[in-house]
């Protein structure tokens, strides 16, 4: 019966360290419309990628031709800022003392995704980590595993934002249950807003990527302003700024010290970088990007 796999992945999820799963239609998301707008107010900045494929965001079955369920998934990583000894940082979810949380990820849900073959002949599924285009936290809040806060994250009621989020779709028809998706629980707290370093974050739920730090030190192909090496504080990869003021997530402030000093990334030769960063997060701006960050911020 669907109810028992259901519970059978639940209960695998757990085991596997994810923290939240939920299941939903794959219908129209919700804030589909506002991602829409977003994208004609052209606030996604260089991250082009966002423009295409619009008709497999709206309807997700074309990414899984059968597709009936999807199931969403919330895996933690660790509210310790990673830190070199010379004080620097880097946000949270980078975690560039592991492998990228793409490959990670995508490898957990691999073991869900075979229960679910397991169970049926012909059953087929699709993992999501990001690399698809699926408006995930749309369907994490849809399935009721959260909200969308101010800042656009989801954020889980004690749990906080400070987690992945992967999609498994799959043609099984597992039990959606019918319940209404959570109410956005900020109230009037603007804390998110009122600490983008940026203002990029320019009003309630609406980001001009094309300011975000988050953007400027990752994706962003060029390099950051040199206005910009003040308002990114220690942080020379990703920001977690309208994170780390959300009264939702705790407010652990300690380092985990993973990191070479910024002398010794300057002086690093790209062999040494790649041997140690090519599988981590870090790869998603490179070498040179990342010496030109921290350049930013001690010079």
């Amino acid at each position: 019966m669907p109810d028992s796999l259901n519970n059978r992945l639940t209960e695998r999820a757990r085991e596997l360290g994810f923290i939240a799963i939920g299941f939903s239609p794959p219908e129209t998301p919700p804030h589909f419309d506002h991602f829409t707008s977003w994208i004609s107010a052209q606030k996604n900045a260089g991250m082009s990628w966002m423009e295409r494929n619009i008709e497999i965001r709206k309807n997700p079955s074309l990414l899984l031709p059968g597709c009936r369920t999807i199931i969403s998934l919330a895996y933690p990583y660790s509210a310790r800022k990673p830190g070199t000894p010379d004080g620097l940082s880097v946000s949270r979810y980078s975690q560039p003392d592991r492998e990228d949380y793409h490959y990670r990820l995508k490898g957990l849900c691999r073991d869900l995704a075979g229960m679910i073959g397991d169970r049926g002949k012909g059953m087929k599924s699709r993992i999501c980590v990001d690399s698809a285009p699926v408006l995930e936290r749309s369907f994490a809040h849809l399935s009721g595993m959260g909200f969308i806060g101010k800042n656009n994250m989801l954020i889980m009621p004690g749990v906080g934002s400070f987690f992945y989020l992967a999609e498994i779709l799959t043609t099984a028809s597992l039990d959606i249950p019918s319940i209404e998706p959570m109410a956005n629980l900020c109230d009037s707290c603007n804390a998110c807003v009122e600490s983008c370093p940026t203002g990029a974050l320019e009003k309630p739920f609406c980001l001009d990527a094309s300011r975000c730090l988050s953007y400027l030190t990752v994706e962003h192909k060029g390099i950051p302003h040199k206005a910009n090496g003040r308002k990114m504080g220690d942080c020379f990869f990703g920001c977690d700024r309208c994170q780390e003021v959300c009264p939702f997530n705790g407010k652990e402030r300690e380092r985990n010290i993973c990191l070479p000093s910024a002398q010794e990334f300057l002086h690093m030769e790209e062999e040494v970088f790649l041997e140690r960063f090519g599988r981590t997060s870090f790869a998603r701006a490179g070498f040179k990007k990342i010496k030109a960050n921290i350049r930013l911020l001690i010079y």
